[in-house]
């Protein structure tokens, strides 16, 4: 698992308040993670901050499943 892969779970484990090894990458951000507005603001600037990326409010729009999210940060591996 790469490092974004890590810091991505830690993230949606905090706000979503659910432990780590429950997340799967078919989760909805909002259904089941319980990620809404503010929570989704939080986790694109930890995110960011933490893995020193930029996310645009497009591709942010995108992201509505843990897969979404995870997907994303794997083009950038790919992409570097």
């Amino acid at each position: 698992m790469s490092d974004k892969r890590k810091v991505a779970f830690d993230v949606l484990a905090k706000l979503g308040s659910v432990e780590r090894d429950q997340i799967k990458e078919e989760m909805d951000l909002v259904a089941d993670l319980g990620i809404d507005s503010p929570k989704a603001l939080q986790l694109l600037v930890e995110l960011e901050d933490t893995l020193d990326i930029e996310i645009s409010d497009e591709d942010a729009a995108k992201m509505t499943t843990v897969g979404d999210v995870l997907g994303y940060l794997d083009a950038l591996d790919g992409a570097g």
